[in-house]
């Protein structure tokens, strides 16, 4: 996806993605990613946690704007720690 996102961004597009593996994320370095730690098929939360769904996805939106330096990837805890790393 990273791959893909690099292309759509040099065409002038802003682009963000969900990390679902942090390792494979650093290798492909896409422009924006932001990693929720959510399990593989569960990218932006589980079946019905409706509000922990918008919750993600106002996050992207934030963070499409504020991501200024490419192949960042912001660690997201949303189990309630809510601890902030960005790499």
């Amino acid at each position: 996806m990273g791959l893909i996102q690099r292309s759509i961004e040099a065409a002038g597009i802003v682009t963000i993605s969900v990390s679902l593996s942090k390792t494979i994320t650093a290798k492909v370095l896409p422009p924006r990613a932001l990693d929720f730690g959510f399990p593989l098929g569960h990218p932006i939360a589980f079946p019905g946690q409706v509000s922990l769904q918008l919750r993600v996805l106002r996050l992207l939106l934030k963070y499409l704007k504020e991501i200024n330096t490419p192949g960042t990837i912001v660690e997201i805890d949303l189990t309630g720690n809510d601890n902030l790393t960005i790499t």
